[in-house]
């Protein structure tokens, strides 16, 4: 037989289900409402179906009534229907879910809502600040209903270890380890914003890749990688290192010119250069430079890409050292190198108040695609025998 037009016991379950799905059912508890006894919505036959289809709706009568009403999930309403040649027949109006229980029987939820209760009492003994919270998201918390005692755990520890200063790995919690934490990170970090005080975080980071530094946590410290281009002055014959910006701050190193460059291979195969150093790898972190204090006492200079976002980070870079120079980010580069540009993806178009005018001049020329569509010239793709010659040019010495 074809399907009728009126509403099915799927139907039916599939608006319950709903309920389920935004959550509505479990919070109701929460917040101490009720959704009971619950109308559902009904589309049935008219008089007419009555009349041209009456053993599809007998049968559709019977399927509501053995599946819905007989077993107690349904309170099925009924209103007479005077037929002039039927005569009078019994007719559901109204399908009701009377409870809670009925609801939850009729989408087979039972297990998951006495889950759901029984973590949700936990919770509001050990945290009730968390009550809006196990309202508005209580399907995500009985997603994570088999790790819910341990984030309970962790959230309990911050709060009695404001800002630890501690590594994650640090941390001793039975049955916790770092992997648990970091597997977590979104889910803790949006509770423990709500259990933990004003005073506990830091309004400045966000996000799960800050999630050391807004909760007081050791995070691994940033590194400066950098080369010693004169092996006279090498620290007991190491030359290429990596360490920690704070401790790279108090080398004060015995060089006379220091070079920035981004490019991991374009540092390790920079040439030697007497009385100098290059750090590289650095990309947008060229915070990690703002506490080096004796950088300010040498002539410094950063290589880029030329493109926009090369200059973006030159003049960001004068923030912290406004005295530092651009090396091989200018016109004659670019123009030398004409066969070897690539399209800049996403350029940049912001102004840049701290270039020189003929930096500027080549930038404004780079954004409004005045040599060609999104020029880029990456810095590896310079030939080396031009580094070669712009290292060894009067003009660079003079700068030192």
């Amino acid at each position: 037989m074809k399907a009728t037009p009126w509403t099915s016991p799927a139907d039916l379950r599939r608006q319950v289900q709903r309920h389920w799905d935004s959550g509505r059912l479990l919070a109701a508890g929460i917040k101490g409402e009720t959704l009971f006894p619950l109308e559902l919505r009904l589309r049935g036959p008219d008089t007419r179906a009555l009349s041209e289809r009456f053993e599809e709706v007998r049968q559709w009568i019977r399927e509501l009534a053995r599946e819905l009403e007989s077993e107690s999930r349904c309170r099925i309403e009924w209103r007479e229907v005077n037929h002039r040649l039927l005569g009078p027949n019994r007719v559901p109006a109204r399908v009701v879910v009377p409870g809670e229980r009925e609801a939850l029987e009729l989408i087979g939820k039972t297990d998951d809502a006495a889950r759901f209760r029984s973590l949700a009492a936990v919770t509001l003994k050990k945290l009730p600040e968390l009550r809006a919270w196990l309202a508005r998201r209580p399907l995500t918390a009985l997603q994570y209903a088999a790790d819910w005692e341990r984030i309970l755990a962790v959230l309990l520890w911050f709060r009695a270890h404001p800002r630890c200063g501690l590594y994650l790995r640090q941390l001793d919690l039975p049955g916790v380890d770092t992997k648990f934490i970091e597997g977590r990170r979104a889910l803790l970090a949006e509770l423990l914003d709500i259990v933990l005080p004003p005073e506990a975080l830091d309004p400045g980071a966000a996000g799960q890749r800050s999630f050391e530094q807004r909760y007081g946590l050791a995070s691994k410290p940033s590194q400066v990688r950098f080369r010693i281009l004169d092996p006279r002055l090498s620290i007991q014959g190491l030359t290429d290192l990596a360490v920690p910006a704070r401790e790279f701050a108090s080398l004060d190193l015995p060089v006379e010119r220091v070079f920035i460059t981004e490019n991991e291979i374009n540092g390790l195969a920079f040439p030697d250069v007497p009385g100098s150093l290059v750090i590289f790898g650095l990309g947008y972190g060229l915070d990690r430079l703002s506490e080096v204090r004796w950088l300010h006492e040498r002539a410094l200079s950063y290589w880029g890409d030329i493109d926009t976002y090369g200059f973006h980070i030159l003049d960001r870079l004068r923030v912290l050292f406004p005295a530092a120079q651009s090396f091989l980010m200018d016109r004659e580069t670019l123009l030398e190198h004409a066969p070897l540009w690539v399209r800049e993806s996403n350029p940049y178009d912001g102004e840049l108040v701290r270039l020189t005018s003929a930096e500027h001049a080549l930038y404004d020329d780079l954004r409004h695609n005045r040599l060609g569509e999104r020029v880029r010239l990456e810095q590896e793709r310079i030939a080396y025998g031009w580094l070669e010659q712009a290292l060894s040019s009067p003009s660079l010495r003079g700068r030192f």
